[in-house]
């Protein structure tokens, strides 16, 4: 791969999109192309096409989506479902169409079956039913991939689609309707601490098992990915470990110093019982993550303080 090469970085102002691009710059890729959304609407065909036309990018890395937690998915199923696939489909066939020579797509561990055997290989897609409160994002992501991997055995395209455990670090959502399960407690923490350390109520059980992986970890895979020539459609992005929610909670807890009480909501949904990556297939082309979780979420609760010291 080429410094020069235009890479285009769809969805460059989320999470995710930043973080690869502070990755790529920092490597020297120095050709690098972003739209917001308000430049260019990737739900539109037509401006796609226009786009990829004008633009000619040598790479495309595909990290927009509308994503959110177990609230959000079960509230907008139509919206998870209809505008992913409107995104990835008009980008996905835009950079088929247009010659695109290596195109990265970011999914999500969510594409696995609710009751999958842990850890979570790649070849467990499609080998049981998913977990109802966040399927229709689901399917649009394994759609995403089946498209990728139809280009690769039709057209021998350098498609490839990464598979990111639960990801947090800065540029994080941090609405508690919409967010995941980390950002949000980190805000409820943190606001009680200044309500007088008053209680924070969590949902469900504290009891599933979840794995978090710093974003830095992802873009480092995306760089990784970019770098290497890899034989197969799908591979597992993640650290490797697990731990419940509830010591989860807890490690927050500590790390920003609030000293109230935990109350766990029953009554409300926990989701998967636990979702574990297996991790062995990137490794063993030799990429694995580094930022412990305790660091990362440091990392992530000093650039949260600082977001909310400038909108004083």
């Amino acid at each position: 791969m080429k410094r020069n090469n235009k890479i285009y970085i769809a969805g460059h102002k989320g999470m995710a999109g930043s973080a690869i691009l502070r990755k790529l710059s920092g490597a020297g890729y120095s050709n690098l192309l972003g739209k917001t959304s308000g430049e260019l609407d990737l739900k539109d065909r037509i401006a796609v096409n226009r786009f990829f036309k004008e633009e000619s990018p040598d790479v495309v890395i595909l990290a927009a989506a509308r994503v959110g937690g177990i609230w959000a998915n079960n509230e907008f199923p139509y919206e998870f479902l209809m505008h992913n696939l409107q995104i990835q489909n008009n980008v996905i066939d835009a950079a088929h169409s247009y010659g695109v020579k290596k195109f990265i797509f970011l999914g999500s561990s969510c594409i696995y079956p609710k009751y999958s055997p842990q850890p979570i290989k790649e070849e467990y897609l499609l080998s049981g039913e998913l977990e109802p409160t966040n399927q229709w994002y689901s399917l649009a992501k394994i759609t995403g991939i089946k498209a990728c991997e139809a280009l690769r055995r039709q057209y021998q395209k350098d498609f490839v689609c990464l598979m990111p455990t639960n990801l947090y670090g800065p540029g994080d959502n941090f609405d508690l309707q919409t967010s995941h399960v980390l950002p949000a407690m980190l805000r409820k923490f943190h606001e009680a601490k200044n309500r007088d350390h008053a209680s924070v109520k969590l949902w469900g059980t504290g009891s599933p098992m979840r794995e978090f992986m710093h974003v830095d970890d992802l873009a480092s895979a995306v760089l990784f990915t970019l770098e290497h020539k890899l034989e197969e459609t799908i591979y597992n992005v993640g650290t490797g470990k697990d731990l419940p929610i509830d010591e989860l909670a807890v490690l927050i807890q500590q790390i920003i110093g609030h000293q109230g009480k935990i109350i766990w909501d029953h009554s409300k949904p926990d989701g998967t019982p636990q979702k574990l990556l297996s991790v062995e297939k990137l490794k063993n082309k030799g990429w694995q993550s580094e930022i412990a979780l305790e660091e990362g979420i440091r990392n992530t609760y000093d650039w949260y303080n600082m977001q909310q010291n400038q909108n004083l």
